[in-house]
């Protein structure tokens, strides 16, 4: 039987490069991948890919689980992002469209896919091996083991280069964004893996968060969606409105309303439900502030400045949809915290 796979371990984004020397036992940093988290079973018979979400991604990506099945040296459990390459050799970057695309209900659409644009496998920790779970050793541990594992194995699967330089660290999260990546992740040598934690630090090219659409409000011009109300959970499991997403062109609006309504909540009698909505300060006031509520179901991926109190301060952008998302995971724990900071020190 495959290995049980657990929920993955997370990051917490911070606005630099962490210092080693505060955290107990050091770091270890690594570039950040932009692709789809995947945790691989490997049991010397069958191949599970696990997602962040817990959605199996095994049938997506067969050109992988080939590849699993032929290259991996002994049975394993892996951690790690799923990414597509773009471009001639020489000048490849990651090509975060290609990727989505995969997840497609067609089959024979995922195998032509799987030919025009094969994945590869990036490998950043190793959660059991054999019949030993290491998922309590610290992770200088599971590091050196899984070099020892996949040093040698060739392409698709890759190990992520890693140092304990925070000079390169920054170096390569000035240089790395050009192939397509999206930042540095900064890892204690002396942790344990941690399901579901954010024991981790990352740090990004800019703040993005990822959120849930909890429902619409049509455009002023009545056709189409004109905002994106999205959320995030508390711990309590309560999921809040925190802001609104715009700025779509007039045809991206129309799409929207078609691709929202399987999400959108209905009473009894089938009609759309609907709720008024807080009204800005500068809004006319005969203008309708009502949304469609949407299940909470579908994630995306935002750009925001700062947060005040339980909200985004300022209307946010958006960035792309996540598929790979499970909505639970959408908290405020993913949000850089900023540091306070007295007033009185600034104006001297």
């Amino acid at each position: 039987m495959p290995y049980e796979i657990p929920a993955p371990m997370l990051a917490k984004s911070v606005p630099a490069v962490p210092d080693p020397a505060k955290t107990p036992g050091g770091l270890s940093y690594e570039p950040k991948w932009d692709g789809f988290r995947a945790l691989i079973s490997w049991d010397g018979t069958d191949v599970e890919i696990g997602s962040r979400g817990a959605k199996p991604l095994t049938r997506y990506f067969p050109e992988l689980v080939e590849a699993f099945a032929r290259l991996l040296p002994e049975p394993c459990l892996i951690d790690g992002e799923i990414v597509v390459p773009k471009g001639e050799p020489g000048r490849q970057r990651l090509d975060w469209e290609s990727l989505t695309q995969r997840i497609h209900p067609a089959a024979s659409r995922v195998n032509m896919l799987s030919e025009a644009t094969p994945a590869m496998f990036i490998a950043f920790d190793l959660l059991a091996r054999g019949d030993r779970d290491l998922q309590g050793e610290p992770f200088e541990v599971r590091r050196a083991e899984l070099v020892d594992l996949l040093g040698d194995v060739p392409h698709p699967v890759h190990v992520t280069r890693t140092t304990d330089d925070p000079a390169v660290a920054e170096r390569w999260l000035a240089e790395f964004e050009g192939a397509g990546l999206d930042g540095v992740v900064a890892k204690p040598l002396a942790q344990p893996y941690a399901p579901n934690k954010r024991t981790m630090f990352k740090i990004k090219h800019a703040r993005t968060a990822d959120v849930v659409a909890m429902g619409y409000r049509i455009h002023r011009s009545g056709a189409g969606v004109g905002s994106l109300l999205v959320g995030l959970y508390s711990d309590d499991g309560t999921l809040y409105p925190v802001g609104g997403v715009a700025a779509w062109s007039n045809a991206r609006r129309l799409e929207l309303i078609d691709e929202l309504a399987p999400l959108v909540e209905r009473d009894d009698a089938g009609a759309a439900v609907t709720s008024e909505g807080e009204k800005s300060r500068f809004s006319a006031p005969d203008r309708d502030s009502s949304f469609v509520h949407l299940r909470p179901e579908r994630v995306l991926e935002v750009r925001y400045d700062q947060l005040e109190g339980w909200r985004f301060r300022h209307t946010v952008q958006f960035e792309r949809w996540r598929p790979d998302r499970d909505p639970a995971s959408c908290t405020y724990d993913q949000l850089e915290t900023v540091s306070d900071y007295d007033l009185g020190d600034v104006l001297d």
